[in-house]
C-alpha cells in the first residue's frame, strides 16, 4: 500500500512538473510569439482600455479621448484637429500614430517607465500608469495666424524662437482633421482611403517631412560663406559680375529678375535678390566652402528630430563650377524643408549661433507633475557674430528697400529674404514662392522670431507666385503675432 501511495506520489508530482514546463514555455519561451500574433487581441484591449493622456499648448488640451464603451473603449478626440493635425498628428485605432502622438506614445498610453512611481514598477507589476501629458512650445495666437496666412494654399509654415529653438508654429496644408481617423468603423476606413487617395496628399507634413529648391533663400547661405571665406570684405564694393553670367564650363546665360544687377555689391545683389552674383560668388568658393557653411546651418542632417523625425535637407558634396553656381542661388539639387530654412532665420538672428530646434517643452505624469524638460541646446556657431551682423543688416535692408517689402511691420525691426524657385521639366512648374524673416522688439537684444513660409500653389498665376507678393505677408501676420 505505501508502496502505491509513493509510486502515486511520484506521478502527481511529474504532472505537476509537466504543467509548470508547459506554463513556462507558454508565459516566457513562447511570449514574444504569442505576442506578435495578429490575432492576440489583448495589447489593443489594455491600449485602449484606458484614456490616452493628451498633448497641450500654452495650457490648453489639443486632444482628449471618447468613451466609446465598446472593445477598444476609448478613442482619441481633436477639439481643433485642423488646426494643430501638424504638431499632435493621429492616433488611429486602425492605422497607428504619427508625429507627437506616435513619438511620445509611452508617456501618452502610460508605459512610459519615467511615468512610474517606482523603477521597474511596471515591470513588477505588469501594470500600466494613466496617460501621462505631452506639453508642447507651440504659441496658440502664432499657430492660428499661420494657419489662416495660408487660407488653405499648398505650403508650410514654421516659427522659431531663435535664443532656443523652441517651436512656436508649424503648419502645414491642406491639413485634414484626425478625428477621422480616431476609430475602427467603416467610416474610418473610408476616410483613410480618401485622404490617402488624395493628389494634394493632405496627410504630409509639408513642414518638417517635404523638401523644396529653396530658391533665393538659399543665398542668405552664399552669403555667409563668400563672408566667411574672404571672397568678399566690403558688402558696399563692386561684384565684378557680368549681366547675363555665362556658367563655367557651359553655354548656359544667367540672367535676372530684377534691373541694376551688373557688377552689383552684396549688399545691393541681396536686397534685389540677384541671381547674377550669387551664382558667380558660389563658382568662386567654390563646393566645399558652399557645402560646409550650408552643414554648419543644418543640412545634410540625417538624424534631426523635434522629436517627429524630420526629413533631412540636402546639398549636394560633389558638384562642378556650374552646378555649384546653380546651388548657390538655391537651384540644381539642393532641397530644403520649411524648417531648415526657418533654422538658417533663427541662425542669423541669433548672432551665428545655431540652436536645436524642440516642439516638446516638458513630459508630466497625470497629475501634471513634471517627469522631463527639454533644454535648450546650442549646435555650433555656423558664423562669426560680425558676419551674422552683416547679414541681419542685409536682410533689414531687403525688407526696407528691397523685395521682401510686404514683410514690414511699423514698430518693429524685420529682416527677410524672399525666394522663387523654379521645379519642374524645363522649370514648366508653377514656381514655390519662399519667404525667411525675423523681427525684433525694439531694445531686446536677440529677435524674437523667426519664420519660413513656403507656398506651393498651382492654380494661381505664374507672375503671382513670387516670395515677397505670395509668402512675405503670411510670414508678417506670424511674425506680429507671435511680438503682439
Amino acid at each position: 500500500m505505501i508502496r502505491n501511495t509513493r509510486i502515486a506520489a511520484a506521478c502527481s508530482l511529474l504532472l505537476f512538473l509537466g504543467l509548470l514546463v508547459g506554463a513556462a514555455r507558454v508565459q516566457v519561451l513562447n511570449a514574444p510569439e504569442y505576442d506578435a500574433n495578429p490575432a492576440n487581441r489583448r495589447h489593443a484591449l489594455e491600449r485602449y482600455a484606458q484614456p490616452r493622456g493628451d498633448i497641450y499648448a500654452a495650457g490648453r488640451r489639443l486632444t482628449g479621448s471618447e468613451d466609446t464603451r465598446q472593445g477598444l473603449r476609448y478613442e482619441r478626440s481633436y477639439p481643433d484637429g485642423r488646426l494643430y493635425a501638424p504638431v499632435t498628428g493621429f492616433a488611429s485605432q486602425l492605422y497607428g500614430s504619427t508625429l507627437l502622438e506616435d513619438a511620445e506614445d509611452g508617456v501618452l498610453t502610460g508605459t512610459d517607465g519615467r511615468l512610474a512611481p517606482l523603477p521597474l514598477w511596471g515591470d513588477l507589476t505588469r501594470s500600466r500608469q494613466p496617460g501621462g501629458q505631452v506639453h508642447t512650445t507651440v504659441v496658440p495666437a502664432v499657430q492660428k495666424a499661420a494657419f489662416r496666412g495660408l487660407r488653405g494654399r499648398k505650403g508650410a509654415v514654421v516659427a522659431l524662437e531663435p535664443a532656443t529653438g523652441r517651436v512656436l508654429a508649424l503648419v502645414s496644408s491642406p491639413g485634414y482633421d484626425p478625428a477621422l481617423l480616431s476609430g475602427n468603423s467603416p467610416a474610418t476606413t473610408l476616410a483613410w482611403n480618401r485622404l490617402t487617395e488624395d493628389p494634394a496628399q493632405p496627410l504630409l507634413n509639408r513642414a518638417i517631412r517635404q523638401t523644396y529648391p529653396p530658391g533665393s533663400t538659399f543665398k542668405v547661405i552664399t552669403a555667409v560663406a563668400a563672408l566667411e571665406s574672404g571672397i568678399v570684405t566690403d558688402i558696399d564694393a563692386p561684384t565684378r559680375t557680368p549681366n547675363p553670367y555665362r556658367l563655367i564650363g557651359s553655354t548656359t546665360l544667367l540672367r535676372n529678375e530684377a534691373s541694376g544687377c551688373a557688377d552689383a555689391p552684396l549688399r545691393e545683389a541681396f536686397a534685389e535678390s540677384c541671381n547674377t552674383v550669387f551664382a558667380k560668388l558660389g563658382a568662386t568658393v567654390g563646393t566645399r566652402q558652399i557645402v560646409e557653411t550650408a552643414e554648419a546651418f543644418g543640412f545634410n542632417d540625417g538624424g534631426l528630430s523635434i522629436p517627429s523625425p524630420v526629413l533631412p535637407s540636402h546639398v549636394n558634396t560633389r558638384m562642378d563650377a556650374a552646378q555649384v553656381a546653380l546651388s548657390a542661388i538655391g537651384q540644381y539639387d539642393t532641397r530644403a524643408t520649411p524648417l531648415q530654412m526657418a533654422r538658417v532665420a533663427a541662425t542669423i538672428a541669433n548672432g551665428g549661433r545655431s540652436m536645436r530646434p524642440y516642439l516638446v517643452d516638458r513630459l508630466a505624469d497625470a497629475g501634471g507633475e513634471t517627469v522631463a524638460r527639454t533644454r535648450p541646446a546650442y549646435e555650433e556657431t555656423a558664423m562669426t557674430p560680425g558676419t551674422a551682423a552683416l547679414l541681419r543688416q542685409m536682410m533689414i535692408d531687403a525688407v526696407s528697400s528691397g523685395t521682401g517689402g510686404p514683410a514690414a511691420i511699423d514698430g518693429l525691426t524685420v529682416g527677410g529674404k524672399t525666394g522663387t524657385a523654379q521645379h519642374g521639366v524645363d522649370n514648366s512648374e508653377s514656381p514655390y514662392a519662399w519667404f525667411i524673416s525675423w523681427a525684433q522688439r525694439p531694445g531686446t537684444a536677440v529677435p524674437g522670431v523667426a519664420v519660413a513660409v513656403v507656398v506651393e500653389d498651382a492654380e494661381a498665376d505664374r507672375a503671382d507666385i513670387t516670395g515677397g507678393g505670395s509668402a512675405a505677408p503670411v510670414a508678417r501676420g506670424v511674425m506680429r503675432a507671435a511680438l503682439r
